[in-house]
């Protein structure tokens, strides 16, 4: 018989992004920019304190921003689901963003904490994990790659009418 999990488990992501650490730090924090790379609803009360909601319009997560340094340290704290099982651990996403490489290169580590080990919490862990390592994926490719803007096409020049053309 396994003896019963009662920890907590988390995550570590790393995306090494060609891009300031301020565009990253902007992406991370500004909701017209979070809805790029993250989901369809994004609110955030950028601020120590504030809040941070992200996700689509049928399931999204709710969190208090513990930790707000610009350019360096993102840390949320998410607020109970009510459709998760019962936990007395916070769940805990920490994102570091480090210019170590030079100033247009940014690595961007997310450390994710404080889900259940218990067996009800399997699915929710495996969906967060994998959640945010392809959400990381979508903000690399988001900020090394932005879509161009192509101009317009001209409307054809038309060609004189006959008996007009004088």
């Amino acid at each position: 018989m396994r003896p019963a999990r009662t920890g907590t488990r988390g995550y570590a992501c790393l995306a090494e992004i060609d891009a300031p650490a301020a565009r990253v730090w902007r992406a991370l924090t500004e909701p017209v920019l979070v809805r790029i790379w993250l989901g369809e609803v994004a609110w955030i009360d950028a601020r120590a304190g504030g809040q941070y909601r992200v996700g689509e319009r049928d399931r999204s997560r709710e969190a208090r921003i513990d930790l707000y340094e610009p350019n360096r340290r993102l840390r949320l704290i998410y607020f109970p689901e009510c459709a998760m099982p019962a936990t007395t651990s916070a769940i805990v996403d920490d994102f570091l963003l480090d210019p170590r490489h030079g100033p247009g290169h940014t690595s961007l580590r997310l450390l994710g904490s404080g889900i259940s080990e218990a067996p009800a919490w399997d699915a929710f862990y495996k969906r967060v994990r994998l959640g945010w390592e392809r959400a990381l994926a979508r903000l690399k490719v988001a900020l090394e790659k932005p879509p161009r803007l192509r101009p317009l096409p001209r409307p054809p020049a038309e060609p004189p009418l006959p008996g007009l053309d004088y």
